[in-house]
């Protein structure tokens, strides 16, 4: 079993305060003077406070079930349903992910709502979501680099709770990797702490594809992803 880790600098990102301004619905021609600076201000906390963080696992023992949409990784078997099935239908091998942004954005978040200072939580809470997006942006172009010198392409990244897969199937994603993989605990809710966290799976073949927009793909109609990311997004990976 294949096995990397990376600590991602924050600078590594290049995560702009512009990214966060269509994250939070601003348009072009919009005033964002009230805005701007407190983005800036969050964004520039985050390079001192982030402890980004990624790992991925790549297991050889998979199989797939047309019949049932099931994936097996060694003897654990996950019921994917057909949007993620589709996509890894021609999957040879998976590497199993997480990846965080660390815990200290997210506590900063729940402080300011606490503080019932919204605008400010919700926007540690948007910045926290576009880090662990764009460290596991930097995993998974590792892994391509990793399976193209092999002659293997990767699929997009699929999580648990996206795509009609369940999230309580996370539980049995953190039982396939080690302990405290990449510092992240699970809950009895599947809930990851830290909260900034994301997991899932890719596939790896011959001929899997990757897919530049998956928002069709996505079930979650409301997802703020589908407005703001168009022809570039990542939902549902």
């Amino acid at each position: 079993m294949i096995t990397k880790t990376y600590n991602i600098e924050f600078k590594q990102l290049q995560l702009k305060s512009s990214q966060i301004e269509t994250v939070l619905g601003y348009k072009e021609g919009d005033d964002r003077t009230f805005v701007i600076s407190l983005i800036e201000e969050i964004l520039a906390e985050s390079e001192v406070i982030s402890n980004i963080k990624a790992q991925y696992s790549v297991f050889d023992d998979v199989g797939l079930d047309g019949l049932t949409k099931y994936l097996r990784i060694k003897s654990t078997c996950f019921n994917i349903k057909n949007i993620v099935f589709a996509q890894l239908r021609k999957t040879d091998t998976v590497a199993i992910f997480l990846c965080t942004a660390g815990a200290e954005i997210g506590i900063r978040s729940k402080k300011a709502m606490h503080e019932r200072d919204f605008l400010k939580g919700y926007i540690y809470d948007v910045v926290g979501s576009e880090i662990v997006e764009a460290a596991a942006d930097i995993m998974q172009e590792e892994l391509a680099k990793s399976m193209h010198d092999c002659g293997m392409k990767i699929t997009n990244r699929y999580s648990p709770g996206y795509c009609g897969w369940d999230v309580s199937e996370q539980h049995k994603l953190f039982d396939l990797i080690p302990e405290n993989f990449c510092g992240i605990q699970l809950n009895q809710s599947a809930l990851m702490d830290p909260v900034k966290s994301i997991s899932g799976i890719i596939g790896i073949g011959k001929n899997v594809k990757y897919n530049e927009y998956t928002c069709g793909m996505c079930e979650m109609v409301d997802c703020i992803y589908r407005r703001v990311k168009g022809k570039n997004g990542r939902v549902g990976e």
